[in-house]
């Protein structure tokens, strides 16, 4: 079995995304395109990760249905590690569905009860000697996200299993924000959060990245990046001054799994040992390439 360079853990799905060129409002009714893929938060970080040259190892619950294998496999291919999957026979695969129009994204519906409701069971490979133990935790990087459920966060907070790890987490969605409060005050939690997210968690409406990152940072993270689609992104550390960079001005063409993207780029370059200012322009130049369309999926 490899040894994995980083634990993804959270959603692996299927994405379902509908697009469209037009401009969409309520009920509207267009032509378009529509695409199954593999998706999730996690699975989004992992998969970027992986064409950044690491290998990542899923922890997720994945049904053992036709769609579950289907997506097994096809992470299998893309040389992702999905041995720590948590596998069950009573739980569906779950599903995310969006749609998305040349005025971004106009819904969306994220299908993670069998995630939910698998629980810690999800974290057994951290406890049981594959990757750790309560005696000897997982010393590496650990991307996390918001579709757990509050709990199991919380409980992730206080773990001597996560003790020595260094954690990137990111909520799943504005909606479910709120369940990484828990994490906010972690002393090696690195947040990556979008304006609104930032001022959910930080109980405050926030005019731009820079007040949000100072505000969070005030609110004890340890640090933090928040994104704002176009404009000025920017990134908080404890002790430290807060720094912004702007994207480039690009064409957008999709926006479900960019800020995964951001994300997982921003990891491979603090990983590279590259300074702040170039870790964060790195992050958004990959950002600004994947909503153009210039990075496939």
């Amino acid at each position: 079995m490899k040894t994995p360079d980083i634990l993804c853990l959270g959603s692996v799905l299927w994405d379902v995304i509908g697009r469209t060129p037009a401009s969409m409002r309520l009920g509207a009714d267009v032509p378009g395109r529509i695409a199954r893929l593999p998706g999730g938060v996690a699975l989004n970080i992992a998969m970027t990760l992986r064409r950044f040259g690491l290998v990542p190892a899923l922890l997720s619950a994945v049904g053992v249905d036709a769609e579950g294998l289907e997506l097994v496999a096809r992470c299998a291919q893309m040389g992702l590690i999905t041995d720590h999957l948590y596998r069950s026979d009573d739980l569906p695969t779950d599903v995310y569905m969006a749609i998305e129009g040349a005025n971004g994204l106009i819904a969306a519906i994220a299908d993670a009860h069998s995630l939910e409701a698998a629980g810690e069971k999800v974290l057994r490979p951290l406890s049981d000697g594959r990757l750790g133990s309560m005696a000897a935790p997982y010393p590496g990087m650990i991307a996390l996200d918001g579709n757990l459920t509050e709990s199991l966060l919380a409980q992730i907070a206080t773990s001597p299993l996560f003790a020595a790890a260094d954690l990137r987490v990111a909520p799943a969605s504005p909606g479910k924000a709120e369940r990484l409060l828990p994490l906010l005050a972690h002393p090696s939690a690195t947040l990556y959060v979008n304006l609104e997210e930032a001022g959910i968690l930080g109980k405050e409406a926030y005019g731009d990245a820079i007040s949000a990152a100072k505000g969070l940072l005030v609110r004890g993270a340890a640090r933090v990046l928040v994104t704002d689609g176009g404009n000025s992104c920017a990134e908080g550390v404890r002790g430290a001054a807060v720094i912004a960079s702007t994207p480039p001005q690009v064409l957008v063409t999709r926006v479900t799994g960019a800020g995964d993207t951001f994300m997982a780029a921003h990891i491979v370059a603090t990983r590279s040992g590259l300074g702040r200012k170039e870790a964060l322009r790195r992050a958004i130049n990959a950002a600004a390439d994947y909503v153009s369309g210039d990075i496939e999926t």
